[in-house]
């Protein structure tokens, strides 16, 4: 498994790096020991934060609120949480080794 995802008694954590106002939502892939993701959204006012565990949920094929970010509020170094998820079902949704 990837270094990105780690699995928790909550869930799995996904460690990311955002590219903020990007032309698209995507996932870019891995950059080190986490994902690399870009999103359309601006960093003002939590607007990437919020869009970032959205995108995640939505690739996941979870609810939104199953999508917690852990740390990295200010940062394009990100810590998410999907709740009570399986690593192998997130690695596969992630399309991530």
């Amino acid at each position: 498994m990837n270094a990105a995802l780690t699995e928790t008694s909550e869930g799995v954590r996904v460690a990311v790096y955002v590219q903020p106002r990007a032309s698209r939502n995507e996932l870019v892939g891995v950059q080190g020991e986490e994902l690399r993701m870009r999103l359309t959204s601006p960093p003002v006012e939590g607007a990437a934060n919020r869009l970032c565990c959205e995108f995640l949920a939505d690739l996941c094929g979870v609810a939104k609120s199953q999508v917690v970010l852990l740390s990295g509020a200010k940062s394009r170094h990100k810590r998410l949480l999907v709740r009570d998820a399986d690593l192998r079902l997130v690695a596969r949704c992630l399309k991530v080794d």
